[in-house]
């Protein structure tokens, strides 16, 4: 063999490529049927699974096509498996009477998880605000716990970004917009389901998440006292009385019955009120129109009343 030649062992071809494909293979995610017994829901799941029109029309999807999409699941050291994505689809394959799921199976610790559920969901249309609440919650805690670097700076803004920033980026929200959502996860469970029923207005909301729990339920307890929802500046009031310590009960009473400017000069029957005296066919515009014109006749009636 001439100097300074290599001597190299060369494998045949099927060798090389036979390696590189088992290589690859195991790279590759594997779409496994996992039995819908053994996977399980993502603890602390933000995001409410509804038994709702969306969910029937995805219940009728499955049965007729089955899931498309495989889920997103880890092993559980207890066994089984946690949904990661898919809670939705498991939900609704539950409904429609299957065995087992398609899903993809990923070794993730805690924060990676959780920033992939966050993420997966967050892109959903509708998205209530304890649900945003929660979740920006769990995001900002994650990242955090990653080590989240804190030192990058928005080109758009020529600031330092925050870890509140990077939550807020992919959501269209300012950190200080993530900030007030995560303000709500210190509502009582009674109040935060009024900010989801619309009941009570977010900004209104955020102001109240500052009193504590007894504060809360006090103030819970004077708003269905008075049959009145918070204005901003009503709970901006309330939270600075509970932060001089002059919160109580009698003072919730006396803010919320207070009359609002913008009632002064409005009549409001509810929805519920006025249906018991329709028929269900009628549409809110057949409500109106019938009621203006037995307020017309009313008025002929007092009107011929006033000139004997």
């Amino acid at each position: 063999m001439p100097k300074g030649s290599l001597n190299v062992s060369l494998k045949g071809a099927d060798d090389i490529f036979s390696t590189e494909e088992s290589r690859q293979e195991q790279q590759r995610e594997q779409v496994q049927q996992i039995p819908i017994g053994e996977l399980f829901p993502f603890k602390n799941h933000p995001f409410k699974v509804l038994d709702d029109e969306s969910m029937q029309r995805t219940v009728e999807s499955v049965e007729q096509y089955g899931v498309l999409s495989p889920l997103i699941a880890r092993p559980r050291p207890e066994g089984g498996y946690e949904i990661i994505s898919g809670h939705r689809r498991q939900h609704a394959a539950q409904l429609a009477g299957l065995d087992a799921l398609p899903v993809i199976v990923r070794n993730m610790d805690d924060d990676a998880a959780v920033l992939l559920m966050v993420d997966s969901n967050l892109q959903r249309e509708n998205i209530l605000p304890s649900e945003r609440a929660f979740a920006y919650k769990m995001k900002l805690e994650a990242l955090k716990n990653q080590g989240a670097r804190s030192d990058l700076t928005s080109a758009q803004l020529g600031r330092k970004l925050e870890t509140a920033d990077i939550v807020g980026q992919e959501s269209g929200d300012s950190r200080n917009q993530v900030r007030r959502f995560i303000r709500l996860t210190n509502l009582v469970p009674e109040l935060l389901d009024m900010v989801d029923e619309k009941k009570i207005a977010f900004n209104p909301a955020v102001e109240l998440s500052y009193l504590d729990t007894n504060q809360q339920r006090d103030f819970l307890e004077a708003m269905n006292d008075t049959q009145n929802a918070p204005s901003l500046s009503q709970a901006q009031r309330l939270k600075k009385l509970a932060q001089e310590g002059h919160f109580s009960y009698d003072v919730a009473f006396a803010v919320m019955g207070e009359e609002k400017k913008d009632e002064l000069d409005k009549v409001v029957i509810k929805n519920d009120t006025l249906r018991k005296y329709f028929p269900r066919s009628y549409t809110p515009k057949q409500m109106e129109d019938t009621i203006i014109k037995l307020l017309e006749q009313w008025q002929r009636k007092l009107q011929r009343q006033n000139e004997r």
